[in-house]
Order: structure tokens, then C-alpha cells, then sequence
């Protein structure tokens, strides 16, 4: 048990003083002063129930002042260890990072629009496991399936072209999200890829890592971004700025579509930000299954355990001072 707040516990001196105070000053100037012959029906009188809570009122808000002291220094207990059960499936997002994401058929761009939708989606599945795996040339795994929803939405802020060599190796985005799915217990697994290109790098061809997502049991869905025709492409030139060029649109759309429809998924293509929400759309339709996920954390507040009990014991003395007691003071 730790404190964020130590220096409140200094508090805790004042207690014996107050109960000092209480005894020597308050209870002396509460002293009778009426004379009785006979003090028999007056010793009986003192070893009531009333008598007592009258003695043991000024200990009750004295302890109870404790705890509100203690819980102001915020009690904390160091490395928790959560287990909360949920609903979802896990999902991979697999995007493409490749330099021809910054074309503008999209607005702003493929790239930027797409962290967008993406950011969307993430908010709308609250009890799904997401990861994130990017792929130009090669693929990296930004973030694996995990419940902690920020952490994805710091990694999309953050995902930017050029982390990794330029190229698109679709087969090996694919590959490396089965992979990372492979072990997981969730009984729907879903993998989205989005692309705006073809397959033009990687060890691994993409139908053959199609094929091993259905093996594993795992759905596919997968988006081809781009408009139609040609797209314009900007490129910063050091002597004249930014000039446009147009870059033909080349997605391999049977491709695709075979890899989505052998999982038993579907293609999609998007062709502006509103067609990319549709398969987010698709997938919130899919069967749930529980799993149960442990959450580590490195300090958890405590100091609910010392406010509650607090405040119970001050509710309970204060009722009792202005009602049973009060009566028999009368």
C-alpha cells in the first residue's frame, strides 16, 4: 500500500489532541451540579445502552475523521491484477502504408482519411480485442489484439508512411495478423485489410496467406481505397512547392475478392470516406463470444475503502446525536 498523497497523514496527529480537548474541556463543562441524597437510581440509570453510546459518540467521529483523513492521502495498491470478462471478437486492422496512400482521391488523402474511419471504428467496438498491423515493403505489428483502446487510438495518431521500406506486400500484412491471431481463443476472428494497390512485394504470396487465414478459421474482409482511373498525387519539389502528378489506379480486385469470399468475407471498394464505413457497418454484425482478459495495472486507488466506512460511521453518530440520544438527554 502506497500514497499519492502521504503529506495528508500528518492530519492524524491532530486526533489525540482533539480527544484531549474533548475530555478535559467539553466533558468538565458538562459536569451536574445538582445535589441527590440517594445517587442509587442514578448509578443504575448510567449503565444503560444510552449512557454508553454517549461515552463512545466522541470515539465514533473521532475514527471516522481518521478515515476521511486517510482516504485524502489516497491509499493506492501497487500492481493489480484486473480479470474483466467481455463480449467481442478480435479483429486485426491491416492497413497499407505505402507512399501511394498520400494520393488525394480521398480527401484530405487515402492515408489520412482512413486513420479516420479507422479511429471511428475503434470507438465503436468497445468490447473487442483490436490489434493493428501495417505493411508497405514489409509489415510491422503496431499494436496486438488488446482491450486497451487507447493505446490503438496513440498508435493510429501516430502511424505515419515511411516507418518502413517503401513497397506492397500484401500477403505479408496478411501473414503477420493470422500470426497474431493464431493463438487466440476468441471464437470469431476477424481480419481487415485495406489496400489501395497491388501485390508487388513480400515472401508471401497473398492468396497463399488467405488460404492459411481460412485454415485457422479466421474471416477476411478486405477494401480496395482508391477512386477510378487516375488519382493526384502531390510531391514536394525543393525549388517550384508542391506539384500534382496523376498516378494511375491499379487495385487487383479479383484478387481481393477471392481472398475475402475463400474466408467466407467480403470486398469491398471504397471509393470515398462514406464507402469505407460500410465494412465496419458489415462487421458490426458479426456473432459474439465471451473471453475473459487479465488487465495490468501499475496502482490502483484504495481510498473508496476508508471514504465509505468514514462517511457510514459520521451518518450513523449524527442520526443517533439528533434523535435517540438528544431524547435522552431530555
Amino acid at each position: 500500500m502506497i500514497f499519492a498523497n502521504p503529506e495528508w497523514l500528518f492530519a492524524l496527529l491532530l486526533l489525540p489532541v482533539l480527544a484531549a480537548y474533548h475530555f478535559r474541556y467539553i466533558r468538565r463543562g458538562r459536569e451536574g451540579t445538582l445535589s441527590f441524597s440517594q445517587v442509587t437510581v442514578l448509578q443504575k440509570s448510567g449503565n444503560g445502552l444510552r449512557a454508553k453510546l454517549h461515552v463512545a459518540l466522541p470515539f465514533i467521529q473521532l475514527f471516522a475523521l481518521g478515515l476521511f483523513i486517510i482516504a485524502l492521502a489516497r491509499p493506492q495498491e501497487e500492481n493489480v491484477v484486473v480479470e474483466r470478462e467481455t463480449e467481442g471478437i478480435d479483429i486485426v486492422l491491416v492497413i497499407d502504408i505505402s507512399s501511394s496512400m498520400l494520393a488525394e482521391d480521398l480527401r484530405p488523402n487515402r492515408f489520412i482519411a482512413v486513420k479516420d474511419v479507422a479511429q471511428q471504428f475503434v470507438r465503436r467496438r468497445t468490447n473487442d480485442r483490436i490489434g493493428l498491423v501495417v505493411f508497405a515493403r514489409e509489415s510491422l505489428t503496431l499494436v496486438p489484439p488488446t482491450l486497451d483502446h487507447r493505446l490503438i487510438h496513440n498508435q493510429l495518431d501516430i502511424m505515419d508512411i515511411g516507418i518502413v521500406r517503401d513497397g506492397t506486400a500484401i500477403g505479408m500484412g496478411v501473414a503477420t495478423a493470422v500470426n497474431r491471431l493464431r493463438d487466440s481463443s476468441a471464437a470469431t476472428r476477424v481480419i481487415i485489410l485495406l489496400t489501395d494497390g497491388e501485390n508487388n512485394s513480400g515472401e508471401i504470396d497473398p492468396v497463399t496467406s488467405a488460404e492459411t487465414a481460412r485454415t485457422m478459421g479466421m474471416r477476411l474482409y478486405t477494401i480496395g481505397a482508391s477512386g477510378e482511373g487516375s488519382a493526384p498525387y502531390p510531391v514536394d519539389d525543393p525549388v517550384f512547392g508542391r506539384r500534382y502528378f496523376s498516378i494511375p489506379i491499379e487495385i487487383n480486385e479479383p484478387m481481393l475478392t477471392q481472398m475475402a469470399e475463400m474466408t467466407g468475407g467480403r470486398y469491398f471498394r471504397a471509393r470515398d470516406n462514406r464507402e469505407l464505413e460500410r465494412v465496419y457497418s458489415e462487421i458490426d454484425a458479426l456473432e459474439k463470444t465471451p473471453f475473459t482478459e487479465n488487465i495490468f495495472t501499475d496502482v490502483q486507488d484504495r481510498y473508496l475503502l476508508f471514504l465509505y466506512p468514514g462517511l457510514l460511521l459520521f451518518v450513523i453518530s449524527f442520526l443517533l446525536k439528533q434523535s435517540w440520544l438528544r431524547a435522552g438527554i431530555q
